[in-house]
């Protein structure tokens, strides 16, 4: 869900993308096939333009509407040309395994609730990679991660951190249990505190204790 804060930020970057595409000669086409009636086609929401507010966006919109080919531009018709253009221009992958990243969720809805939680490099791919967090595996695109800089003593020991959490976590314990070890995916240090090692060694050994008696 939206929150009106964030609704009017996303407007505020479609009226400045508007005014760009408006005034920086996009209007003038000369293509027929990108205009309406003699006239440039141009925005008509603010989803069709989200994704480009930090891109070329004359380029970006242009490709859009030659892609669409007249039909109805959708926002995903624009994100998918905003992330051609992104796997066109990115800079290599220099993430490593094993290494740990802060999860960025924004402008994604895919990594909805995810977002500000550490993920640990399992996988690295052309433009993205894949993470293992407390709860499982993820695919990210390189703009949404960014890394800690651990040394790699303190990566060695997340690791063991997200096996020993993840154990815990799909055991099928009670829900609040599930919500103690949720509120572990956030915090911006390499090592639990005191209480939290205690709390998660009793939720150990209790699971031990359960697959122990079947």
């Amino acid at each position: 869900m939206i929150r009106p804060r964030q609704q009017s930020n996303y407007l505020i970057a479609a009226a400045g993308v508007y005014e760009n595409l408006t005034t920086n000669g996009c209007q003038n086409v000369a293509n027929e096939n990108l205009t309406t009636g003699g006239s440039q086609i141009l925005p008509t929401s603010e989803r069709q333009v989200r994704a480009m507010t930090k891109l070329e966006q004359q380029e970006v919109w242009l490709t859009a509407v030659e892609l669409a080919g007249g039909k109805v531009l959708t926002g995903r018709i624009v994100k998918d040309v905003v992330q051609r253009i992104m796997e066109r221009t990115q800079v290599p992958n220099t993430y490593q395994i094993d290494e740990v990243c802060q999860i960025l969720a924004k402008d994604n809805p895919e990594l909805r609730g995810k977002g500000g939680c550490w993920g640990i490099v399992a996988r690295v791919n052309d433009f993205s990679c894949t993470v293992k967090t407390w709860d499982g595996e993820y695919t990210v695109g390189l703009q949404h991660l960014k890394s800690y800089n651990y040394l790699p003593a303190e990566c060695e020991q997340m690791q063991v951190i997200c096996d020993r959490i993840n154990r815990v976590y799909s055991s099928g314990l009670e829900e609040s249990v599930q919500r103690f070890l949720e509120s572990l995916r956030k915090p911006k240090r390499a090592y639990l505190t005191a209480l939290e090692e205690k709390v998660l060694i009793l939720l150990e050994s209790e699971i031990t204790h359960k697959e122990a008696w079947g």
